[in-house]
């Protein structure tokens, strides 16, 4: 079983930066592919960067591309969201996800099983 907490949201100035934090708690989570989406208020779901099983991987989102970097760390069951250069548009609820496909999916209705969020504010 996967159970997804995300931590270090927060509000923060743009042009700064956050980390946030993905941990499974269960034992399989070399096993999944992950996804970062961000839901801001009135909007769909929408995915911001994947990164493979190995960690080898990595896709992201135009509107976050070279701002943002996802790696994960199997050993310590976490994969990480480093956002960098923030804008007042990535202002959302962050998810992280676990895919048990082998192919890149970005839609949000390709994951398995979800975090419950964690709320990034960027003021101007």
């Amino acid at each position: 079983q996967v159970q997804l907490v995300e931590s270090g949201g927060g509000l923060v100035q743009a042009g700064g930066s956050l980390r946030l934090s993905c941990a499974d708690s269960g034992r399989t989570f070399s096993s999944y592919a992950m996804g970062w989406f961000r839901q801001a208020p009135g909007k769909e779901r929408e995915f911001v960067a994947y990164i493979n099983r190995s960690g080898g991987s990595t896709y992201y989102a135009d509107s976050v591309k070279g701002r943002f970097t996802i790696s994960r760390d199997n050993a310590k069951n976490t994969v990480y969201l480093q956002m960098n250069s923030l804008k007042p548009e990535d202002t959302a609820v962050y998810y992280c996800a676990a895919d048990r496909a082998y192919i890149v999916n970005l839609s949000p209705r390709s994951y398995d099983y979800w975090g419950q969020g964690t709320q990034v504010t960027v003021s101007s």
